[in-house]
């Protein structure tokens, strides 16, 4: 595979919203559409049924939970296309609201897919992210012929100039971070909206609601009573660090990353009372995934209903 082909991954694809991304993104994304699962054969299941529909996504496994498997798709994309164009944090967890797991339990688990697990995904694949660049190729020097062949050709050269200027990174967060950091104290409220919080003090406070949870403590100590909720903050103030350090060291090259809420999706997580088709909840996520190339923005915005929301 040629490193100037473009590729855009999706994780956690092979059912509900992530997997109607992938449908969404192999219709209107001109290159090679990656769908993730951690579950192989789930995952081919799924490309076959995408193929059946006339598209053609590839597949590539992906634990989120694991360093290896992270690394393993890593090399894959360096390997086949030479970095990511578009990357799609799609994969997450949550515990059914009767679910009878003790609650630090559920906040460990959840913890570490939802927060950790994205927060390994970007450390790996950030640096993949190719820069907006001009055309690679000139249309100025083509001699204008007035016939079929020239048509397809300046098509194609239209086609390739696309996708050499998408960078694009798509964190799935959820409305029930901004509800769940409405909850907490008015300290832990000042720290997840601070414009100069640090990675490093963010994974600190995602450990301390986990160890707070183990102690009983949590609700004494600000937090609410959602573990999902406190991942998911954790997700969308990740979000607007990484793009405050994609502004900071690659401002040049117009990535543009943000966190994003599908909505209340019927999918195996949210249950079938949800008001959302999984192909609804797709479309804030692929209209951040496809932003247009001169776009300035959103950039280290929540956005829902592809509105940026105020956090």
């Amino acid at each position: 595979m040629s490193s100037c082909a473009r590729v855009a991954l999706v994780t956690g694809a092979n059912k509900g919203i992530g997997f109607a991304i992938v449908r969404d993104l192999c219709r209107q994304f001109p290159g090679d559409v990656v769908l993730t699962a951690r579950n192989t054969a789930r995952g081919q299941a799924a490309v076959q049924q995408l193929q059946a529909e006339g598209l053609s996504p590839r597949f590539h496994q992906l634990d989120i939970d694991d360093l290896q498997s992270i690394r393993a798709l890593r090399d894959f994309l360096l390997k086949e296309y030479g970095g990511l164009d578009v990357l799609v944090n799609n994969a997450g967890i949550a515990f059914k609201t009767i679910d009878s797991t003790p609650f630090h339990i559920q906040a460990e688990v959840t913890m570490k897919t939802n927060f950790f697990g994205t927060q390994d995904v970007c450390t790996e694949l950030l640096p993949l992210i190719k820069p907006r660049g001009p055309p690679t190729r000139g249309h100025e020097d083509i001699n204008p012929v007035p016939n079929l062949a020239f048509i397809v050709l300046v098509l194609t050269f239209l086609r390739n100039d696309l996708c050499c200027i998408l960078g694009r990174v798509v964190n799935v967060s959820s409305f029930v971070s901004v509800s769940s950091l409405k909850k907490c104290s008015p300290e832990l409220q000042q720290k997840f909206r601070s414009e100069t919080i640090t990675e490093e003090e963010l994974v600190g406070l995602m450990n301390k609601f986990v160890e707070d949870t183990k102690n009983g403590v949590h609700r004494k100590e600000g937090w609410p009573e959602t573990a999902y909720g406190v991942t998911k903050i954790g997700v969308t103030v990740l979000s607007r660090i990484q793009a405050r350090k994609l502004s900071e060291q690659r401002g040049g090259d117009k990535i543009l990353l943000n966190a994003c809420c599908p909505g209340w999706v019927r999918t195996d997580m949210a249950g079938p009372t949800a008001t959302k088709s999984p192909e609804e909840g797709a479309e804030t996520p692929v209209y951040l995934a496809l932003l247009p190339s001169d776009a300035e923005g959103p950039h280290g915005q929540f956005v829902s209903e592809k509105k940026v929301v105020q956090w």
